[in-house]
């Protein structure tokens, strides 16, 4: 095990200095190595709207049906059960608007690797208004299938000023963008809608900043990024060529999230290698 893990970091450090990379972020700083047996598959994480300094976490197939909070230290301050959901393939989490123009945890069902599910589901809740060591909620949720068949997706995003919710798929030479709007999510049941296509492949998790401005994708080598202009879908941005940030990459890092005011990311990894996931954050130079 020591050998591949010696072996792991030295491809990965030689991957990095290869690349050409923008500095608009800086980093890594190390925050925080998690050492719960319970957090070796974090899988997504997404910033709170309502809480400074806080965000939610997931693990993926076969983890709990919980949402898990921390601050922005990593130190765990609780967990959220959803009530009669099963964590099937949790593989994401995205906050957005809801109906009633609050703040909505959304959790991205949508993990497949072998593409044998018809339908994948997304499940939201309210963002709590207190913070508790322990809670439970009925979800809403949808019931989505993809034009043309199943697909194995691991990144959710939702429009912070739409409402709209878009998929990326993973396995796909080029990465197809899916969408939801928002209005379609009380049907309980909809078609995706594909709108357009990523020159890359392996998208694993996403987020987009607070004020809609700003767009990350990330592979398990790569972090991309777009602006958006005003008024622009997200779809119109995620056409243009993105910028390539810097990157460290990790063991099988699943997991980014900006935090509220766009000047920084957060990344982690799941458990592999037997490397501890750590918490890392990339800090904007202006």
């Amino acid at each position: 095990m020591r050998v591949i893990k010696t072996l792991f970091l030295f491809l990965f450090s030689n991957s990095v200095v290869a690349q050409d990379f923008d500095s608009t972020f800086l980093g890594p700083k190390a925050i925080k190595e998690i050492k719960a047996d319970k957090f070796e598959e974090l899988s997504g994480i997404a910033f709170s709207r309502v809480h400074a300094g806080v965000f939610y976490g997931h693990t993926d197939s076969g983890g709990k049906s919980s949402i898990y909070i921390f601050n922005a230290d990593g130190e765990e301050l609780g967990e959220i059960k959803l009530e009669k959901v099963e964590n099937r393939d949790w593989e994401d989490i995205a906050i957005g608007p809801g109906p009633d123009g609050k703040s909505y945890i959304y959790i991205g069902e949508i993990g497949d690797n072998a593409a044998v599910h018809d339908e994948v589901f997304i499940y939201r809740i309210p963002e709590p208004t207190k913070l508790k060591p322990e809670s439970e909620e009925k979800p809403e949720k949808i019931k989505l299938t993809y034009p043309g068949g199943a697909r194995d997706a691991e990144t959710l995003m939702v429009d912070p000023i739409s409402g709209d919710i878009y998929i990326i798929s993973k396995r796909d030479k080029k990465n197809n963008i899916y969408c939801l709007p928002a209005a379609r999510f009380s049907e309980k049941e909809a078609e995706l809608e594909r709108v357009g296509e990523l020159d890359f492949t392996s998208s694993v998790a996403g987020d987009i900043s607070a004020d809609g401005n700003q767009i990350l994708i990330k592979t398990y080598l790569n972090i991309y990024y777009w602006t958006r202009k005003p008024g622009e879908s997200i779809e119109k941005a995620l056409s243009r060529e993105p910028l390539m940030l810097i990157y460290n990459p990790e063991p099988q890092g699943e997991a980014i999230g900006f935090q509220p005011d766009g000047k920084a990311y957060y990344t982690i990894s799941e458990k592999r290698f037997d490397i501890n996931p750590t918490l890392y954050r990339y800090e904007a130079r202006n």
